[in-house]
């Protein structure tokens, strides 16, 4: 692909998961494509469908948040690491939230590209609480697959909370629970 044609499909991608996430699977893609600064020629030339563009933007997220994992090692101690991980997981599942519909309809034709993603979010997971094992400051009897089910849960049961600060305290709570004995939150 040339340079230019993939920052026009970037930014359309970009815009789309701003737009899911405000908007819902009741975003417009001609709106889309005026806000990434593209016409709606080139927007149908790299998603000929809406369902094409939602699935590129789930694969962007689920990309981003899977290579997140190991670049926060880079930066932050493994708890805060995780802790940092862990909001972004949150607005991954906001921009779910946003294509929910699609997601289902997908899921019900047997073509569910999110097939992958527990295993993908698990394998994210893995060096994070390998790390916090190695250096103390999280549990190092906690499988990832765990992980995994237990933050499922917390996104199941906020996902039509009003309280916008509840999955922010829940994932406080989360890391508590992840915790190693004796090892204190990260401040700052």
């Amino acid at each position: 692909m040339r340079a230019d044609a993939r920052r026009n499909r970037d930014k359309l991608v970009a815009v789309a998961r701003e737009e899911l996430i405000a908007r819902g699977g009741g975003f417009v893609m001609d709106t889309v494509a005026a806000r990434a600064g593209v016409g709606a020629g080139t927007l149908y030339r790299h998603f000929p469908t809406r369902d094409a563009l939602v699935e590129a933007v789930y694969a962007a997220e689920l990309e981003d948040l899977a290579r997140a994992a190991r670049a926060l090692l880079d930066d932050l101690t493994p708890d805060a690491a995780l802790r940092e991980w862990l909001t972004r997981y949150t607005r991954f599942t906001a921009t779910k939230r946003g294509m929910i519909d699609t997601l289902r309809a997908w899921t019900a034709e047997g073509r569910a590209p999110m097939s992958t993603t527990r295993e993908r979010i698990t394998a994210a997971l893995a060096p994070l609480l390998e790390a916090g094992a190695a250096d103390g400051s999280l549990r190092p009897d906690v499988r990832p697959d765990d992980v995994t089910l237990l933050l499922h849960g917390v996104f199941v049961a906020t996902a039509t909370s009003t309280d916008a600060e509840q999955g922010a305290r829940l994932l406080d709570l989360v890391m508590d629970a992840l915790r190693a004995a004796g090892a204190t939150a990260p401040t700052g």
